[in-house]
């Protein structure tokens, strides 16, 4: 399986100033620019931690996955969520043969924590022998930081804030997330049950 990322968060979608005004930083110095470009790569850095965490993409991007085996003949959870849409399916053989798959012998089926490729009808098409699939999407809460679920806003604000203080140190320890962090991923995080079988 490999999950590549097509799109990256604009500058313009992280919340600088917001986190500015949360660190209680002052304006109007000669270096603010120079700040603003630690705080991005700090907000950055926490949002990255928070969605490999939890599994879920706060800001929308488009991304392409691809499998060479389905884990259930007519559904495939998806890597992350939520997932808002599905571009194209490609199954391409061992000879990188491509065809793209008819957008009625599958579906979407969205969830906040689980979403799933599902077959239309009683199958997911076949992936050859030595082959694999290729499935474009999009994901994430919403296009701006508006859209980001409130707990988990907090949570990358708190986790870059814990960068920022500890910017010039070498180690973090153990390397851990304070428990504040923790406490609001606790509930976005996906459960796997039965060994992480195809439900």
């Amino acid at each position: 399986m490999i999950l590549t990322e097509q799109t990256t968060v604009p500058a313009a979608a992280l919340p600088v100033v917001a986190f500015r005004d949360h660190l209680r930083l002052g304006t109007g110095f000669a270096d603010e620019a120079a700040q603003d470009a630690l705080l991005e790569e700090l907000l950055r850095a926490a949002l990255a931690a928070v969605e490999g965490r939890t599994g879920k993409v706060l800001l929308a991007r488009s991304f392409l996955w691809q499998l060479t085996a389905w884990r259930g003949a007519d559904r495939q959870p998806m890597p992350v969520a939520p997932v808002t849409a599905l571009g194209p399916v490609k199954v391409v053989d061992a000879q990188a043969g491509e065809t793209v798959m008819d957008p009625s012998v599958y579906r979407l089926e969205k969830d906040t924590h689980r979403p799933h490729l599902a077959a239309a009808g009683t199958a997911l098409p076949a992936i050859p022998l030595g082959g694999k699939v290729e499935i474009g999407f999009e994901a994430g809460f919403g296009a701006d930081w508006a859209a980001v679920p409130a707990d988990l806003a907090q949570a990358v604000f708190l986790l870059a804030a814990h960068y920022h203080a500890h910017r010039s140190e070498a180690a973090f320890g153990d390397g851990g997330m304070p428990f504040g962090v923790t406490g609001l991923l606790e509930r976005w995080r996906t459960v796997r049950l039965l060994g992480g079988g195809a439900r």
